[in-house]
């Protein structure tokens, strides 16, 4: 799955700490920027999959399909 999403980084006392506008919770911090755009990485496969499996606790059928929407 490939997904956009938008990293907002910012600047404090020499570290750098991003975080993603769409995904609360996905955040991350490195001495440099390419540093917080790796790290985000994970931050957001981490925020994603447990969102998922905490949705799907407790259901006896789960039906999942792709749906596609033109804004």
């Amino acid at each position: 799955m490939l997904t956009n999403y938008t990293l907002t980084i910012v600047k404090s006392d020499g570290w750098y700490a991003g975080f993603v506008k769409e995904l609360p919770g996905a955040h991350s911090q490195g001495k440099t920027i390419e540093e917080v755009k790796e790290n985000i990485k994970e931050s957001i496969k981490m925020v994603v999959e447990s969102n998922y499996r905490h949705l799907l606790e407790g259901y006896e059928k789960v039906i999942e399909e792709k749906i596609f929407v033109k804004i």
